[in-house]
């Protein structure tokens, strides 16, 4: 496992353990359980390891950053191509060679090269004699490095290069400082690649001034998911500029620029692109570089913003002017770590547990990202420089919704509640700069179309459930319910499909004519992934319009809710009924085969049978009654021989490294069966999670997969989308505090807890016995106190009878 701190590096594992345990344990201060709780972790930020996911898939980066920052400043490295990286988000633990230190990422993309990676700043100690633009190869300005040499912390990453440069980085939300200390005997140089963002860029330009020790450009880009194959291209384009200032604290000895394969030593300026080409845009590009006295340490302050010039000069003075250091800045970064990660507070736990639980915190709570400069204004979705609406504190993008709904932006409603209202409200002005379209996946202000479905829908109204305020709900909703209402010619296009279809409610005329998505008229990834999607959109309308009081839209929309049975088919097998994507005419698409993804999107038919969160009751009803689902679903988490298949790899089984089953160990709640809820999600934990580099199962989506992981330590969970209930499982701590703002507390103690004791055999609410496997919503809103007996024999009896599973209406 790489070093996750300063601490762990500089003295010997045998002490740092005992000595690190003393340093993040404090004894708890009373509370409800106070009684036998034991000590609370005081400094979480000592646990985090922001390697974790940077290996097996994760597509997380290790480099500093802040609560939901502008500037994430972290290594790209490359396996030897300068339009390529070692993972979609730049930097992949097994690759260790890197070509720069990029100024923006978005946490654990999919698709590669995912998105930003924008203004890589890379230290080199070889003479300036070629244009970096012609080195295809990255065999000449870029460095080896090893692992033992690097370390990372939230909000600050260090890393010594085999060139002989110390590195080390750290953040405020809109800028960074940087220091560079270059060996003796060798030139010291820092390259500014402005064109080599990830997916490489339209236009970039740079500007030198000697005289005041200043570096300024910009990069106009996008292109995010845009090397995809099933309809990237449609993305091949620009949709923001980012915009830069740097001040060095050292004088230039030599200063140049380049474009394509031309060095212009002595320059001052440069511009031109790379294009979106992968293989058009080797050897193209420009870039400036500022060189300085041999050994020299350099401190670089460098602000960004998505406005102007201006706003980069002015966020880098607000946040990073004066006599800020790299010391005062990491402090800085980590007290507000501490302050967000603290909100909740666990103990009765092991090292690695704590490692894991506050890992997987940090990266939930890396997105959204701020847009907004320090004055308000920020790039709208129609190009324009807008400014917050009265009341918004930021605007926030960087919205994965397809992926963000099924855990993410429940754990943002419940533990930041500010920022998520002012994300909702953020995600309303994009639609209205839109034409009143909302995008399923917003990148900066880009709508991108990834994925499918109606996300945005989902997400208001889950805000809506769990009690976030901040942002025009009424309006939201109006909105909200044209876009599922209305037909927009953007329904008619295939641009961009399968995997970007521009219609965010495909052929919606037809779909309201059919009741389903017809897979054969469609324009959309897969007729029936689109039901089951609109469906779950549609339940969540319906519950946001019943608390506006808009009774007629509620039944509406829980009529809609229900257009999921139209593509099960219970004929699907000779053994079982499943979904199934099926054409205008009514008729089924086949052959079908369970372990197809025909009709689906990113799953197959065995996983999107069961995504009917919302009406778990209604889908054991079609297939046959609560005891035949739950044995149904035994066999998706298990072989047939009894053994956990939870690993992914089986097409007819669970697959936890992506969105489409998530919810599906809880499903168990609501068929009253809720001790195998408790093992198998206790089986995810221990077998899908981890320390070390392979820690996350699959791509962390914009922290989608680590939040699932807290809800799951703590033994929460939501419901269902759209809804504040939440579903109880095991917790894997003995107690917890949380403490959001604006909310009641809610402790958590779980004595027994360990690994061996996974089943509740009790549970109780404010000293009440709970025969319920769920929580209701004014949980959320009034707090409380949890106390759950556990065991290590199933108790089949506990949250069984009738009227205690939950309620699906």
């Amino acid at each position: 496992m790489p070093p996750s701190s300063r601490m762990s590096r500089a003295l010997p594992a045998a002490l740092c353990a005992p000595l690190l345990a003393l340093a993040l344990i404090a004894p708890s201060s009373p509370d409800a359980n106070a009684e036998a709780a034991p000590d609370l972790v005081t400094d979480p930020v000592g646990y985090v390891d922001p390697f974790i996911g940077t290996a097996g898939g994760g597509n997380t980066y290790p480099g500093a950053v802040r609560p939901f920052g502008m500037v994430s400043w972290s290594p790209t490295t490359t396996p030897g191509d300068q339009t390529d990286t070692g993972a979609a988000n730049g930097y992949h633990y097994d690759t260790t060679r890197v070509r720069g230190f990029a100024l923006t990422h978005v946490n654990g993309a999919g698709c590669h090269p995912g998105a930003a990676g924008d203004l890589p700043i890379m230290p080199v100690t070889v003479p300036m004699d070629s244009s970096p633009g012609a080195d295809t190869t990255d065999e000449i300005y870029a460095s080896d490095f090893d692992h033992e040499n690097e370390s990372a912390e939230p909000g600050r990453y260090t890393v010594t290069l085999a060139n002989g440069v110390n590195t080390d980085l750290t953040v405020t939300d809109r800028a960074g400082v940087g220091e560079f200390s270059f060996p003796e005997g060798d030139p010291a140089t820092l390259l500014l690649r402005t064109s080599n963002s990830l997916n490489g860029s339209e236009e970039a330009e740079i500007d030198i001034d000697e005289e005041t020790r200043t570096v300024s450009g910009s990069v106009l880009t996008g292109s995010f998911c845009g090397q995809r194959a099933n309809g990237g291209e449609n993305n091949r384009r620009s949709y923001y500029r980012l915009h830069f200032t740097a001040s060095f604290d050292t004088d230039f000895s030599e200063v140049g620029a380049w474009e394509d394969d031309e060095l212009m030593p002595g320059a001052t300026t440069a511009s031109g692109g790379e294009g979106y080409d992968r293989d058009a845009r080797r050897g193209r590009g420009s870039g400036g570089y500022v060189s300085f006295p041999e050994g020299s340490t350099v401190q670089m302050r460098v602000g960004v913003s998505y406005v102007s010039a201006e706003g980069a000069r002015a966020n880098l003075e607000a946040e990073a002017g004066g006599y800020a250091t790299v010391e005062t800045v990491a402090e800085r970064a980590s007290q507000a770590w501490n302050e967000r990660l603290g909100a909740v507070a666990v103990g009765g736990g092991n090292e690695d547990l704590y490692t894991e639980f506050y890992t997987s915190l940090y990266h939930s709570l890396l997105q959204p990202n701020l847009v907004s400069d320090v004055d308000g204004r920020y790039p709208g979705m129609d190009g324009e420089p807008q400014r917050i609406v009265d009341g918004q504190g930021a605007q926030y993008s960087n919205f994965s919704g397809w992926d963000q709904y099924r855990a993410q932006i429940q754990l943002s409603a419940l533990l930041e509640p500010e920022v998520t209202g002012d994300f909702a409200q953020s995600l309303l002005n994009f639609s209205e700069q839109n034409g009143g379209v909302w995008d399923r996946w917003v990148h900066v202000n880009g709508p991108t179309h990834v994925m499918t479905g109606d996300p945005s829908a989902i997400t208001l109204a889950t805000f809506a459930a769990m009690g976030v305020d901040g942002f025009d709900a009424e309006a939201a909703y109006a909105s909200l319910r044209a876009q599922a209402t209305e037909p927009h010619p953007d329904g008619l296009s295939d641009a961009g499909c399968p995997g970007q279809c521009e219609g965010q409610r495909p052929n919606l005329e037809r779909y309201l004519e059919l009741e389903y998505a017809p897979h054969d008229d469609c324009h959309c990834w897969g007729g029936a992934a689109e039901t089951l999607e609109g469906s779950l959109a549609d339940h969540s309308l319906g519950r946001w319009a019943r608390r506006l009081g808009l009774e007629e839209d509620a039944e509406m929309f829980a009529d809609r809710g229900g257009y999921w049975r139209n593509v099960f088919d219970p004929e699907a097998t000779e053994d079982a009924g499943y979904m199934r994507a099926r054409d205008g005419d009514g008729s089924w698409v086949g052959p079908f085969d369970p372990a197809s993804e025909s009709g689906f999107a990113q799953g197959t038919a065995a996983t999107y049978t069961w995504m009917v969160p919302h009406d778990v009751g209604g889908l054991a009803e079609a297939m046959g009654g609560p005891d035949v689902a739950a044995e149904r679903l035994d066999g998706f988490f298990r072989t047939p021989d009894g053994e956990w298949s939870v690993g992914g790899g089986d097409p007819l089984r669970y697959d936890p490294t992506n969105q489409p089953g998530l919810h599906t160990p809880w499903l168990y709640n609501g068929l009253a069966q809720p001790w195998k809820t408790q093992e198998t999600v206790r089986e995810v934990i221990a077998s899908q999670y981890g320390t070390g580099p392979a820690g996350l199962p699959g791509n962390d989506d914009l922290g989608t997969m680590s939040a699932w992981y807290v809800f799951a330590s703590l033994g929460l969970f939501p419901q269902a989308p759209g809804r504040g209930e939440l579903l109880l499982s095991s917790p894997v701590f003995t107690h917890v505090r949380l403490t959001p703002p604006g909310r009641g507390p809610i402790t958590i103690s779980a004595p027994e807890a360990g690994p061996d004791s996974v089943y509740v055999h009790g549970v109780r609410l404010n000293g009440n016995g709970h025969p319920r496997s769920w929580l209701p919503e004014s949980f959320l809103e009034e707090g409380g106190h949890l106390e759950f007996d556990l065991g290590t024999e199933a108790d089949t009896t506990w949250a069984t009878a009738p009227g205690e599973p939950p309620v699906d209406r």
